[in-house]
C-alpha cells in the first residue's frame, strides 16, 4: 500500500499548497506539465505491455474487453454517476470539494491498474506517476473549491488501498505468467491514458476495463 499512501500524502500536501497560492500559478505551465505527465504515462504504459510473451492474447483481450465496455458504456455511466453525485452535494464547498475530487481520483482506469499492479507485483511506480497527476490537480481545484479536496485523499486511501489488498490475496492463486499478463494488458490502458493526456486522441480507457477480466480467463482456458 506504499503507492495509496504516497498519493494520500500527495494529495494533502498538494491541497494545502493550492489553498494557499494555486491561484498565483501560470495556466500555461500546469498545462505543459499535465502533458508532459501524459508523455511519462505512455513510456511506463508501453513498459508494462512489454512484459506480454502473448501478444495475440493481449490484443485479443483488449479488443474483446473494450466491446464488451462499449455495449455496458461503463465510462459514460462512470461520468453519469458522477454529475448526478456532484448535484447533489451542489451548493456546499466543502461537499462539492470532497465529492468531485473523489471521483476525479478514484473513478479511473489509472486508480484500478495502478493499485492492482502494486498488489500483484509490488511495483507502485505507476501510483506514483498518479501521485504527481492527483498532485498537480488537488493545486488546481483547491485554489477554488477549498479543504473539501484535502479530504479526498481519505477515500483515495481506502479505496486504492482496498483494492491493491484484495488483489494482494488473489496474486497467491496465479501464476507469474498470469500476473505478467494481467500487468500486461494494464499497461495498455495506460498508454490510452497517456495519450488522452497529451489530447492526442479521445480514447475511452474506462470501457477497456473488462480487457483485465478478459485477459486471465483466456489464459485459464488455454
Amino acid at each position: 500500500m506504499i503507492g495509496t499512501i504516497i498519493n494520500s500524502v500527495t494529495i494533502v500536501v498538494a491541497s494545502l499548497f493550492g489553498m494557499f497560492i494555486g491561484s498565483r500559478l501560470n495556466p500555461k505551465l500546469k498545462e505543459s506539465l499535465m502533458r508532459v505527465l501524459g508523455l511519462v504515462v505512455v513510456v511506463i504504459g508501453l513498459k508494462m505491455a512489454l512484459l506480454t510473451d502473448e501478444v495475440v492474447i493481449l490484443v485479443g483481450s483488449i479488443l474483446l474487453g473494450t466491446a464488451i465496455g462499449e455495449v455496458i458504456g461503463i465510462e459514460s455511466k462512470l461520468e453519469s454517476f458522477g454529475r448526478s453525485v456532484e448535484r447533489r452535494f451542489e451548493g456546499s464547498k466543502f461537499a462539492e470539494g470532497f465529492v468531485s475530487t473523489t471521483l476525479l481520483y478514484c473513478v479511473g482506469s489509472m486508480a484500478v491498474v495502478g493499485s492492482i499492479q502494486e498488489g500483484l507485483t509490488g511495483d507502485y511506480s505507476l501510483l506514483l506517476t498518479k501521485s504527481l497527476l492527483d498532485g498537480f490537480a488537488s493545486i488546481a481545484l483547491a485554489s477554488t473549491l477549498g479543504i473539501g479536496v484535502m479530504f479526498s485523499s481519505i477515500s483515495v486511501l481506502v479505496y486504492q488501498g482496498s483494492l491493491t489488498l484484495l488483489a494482494g490475496h488473489i496474486s497467491a492463486l496465479m501464476t507469474e505468467k498470469i500476473i505478467a499478463e494481467i500487468t500486461a494488458t494494464g499497461g495498455v490502458l495506460i498508454v490510452a491514458i497517456g495519450l488522452r493526456l497529451m489530447e492526442l486522441i479521445d480514447l475511452k480507457p474506462g470501457n477497456m476495463l473488462p480487457s483485465l477480466l478478459i485477459n486471465p480467463i483466456i489464459l485459464f482456458l488455454i
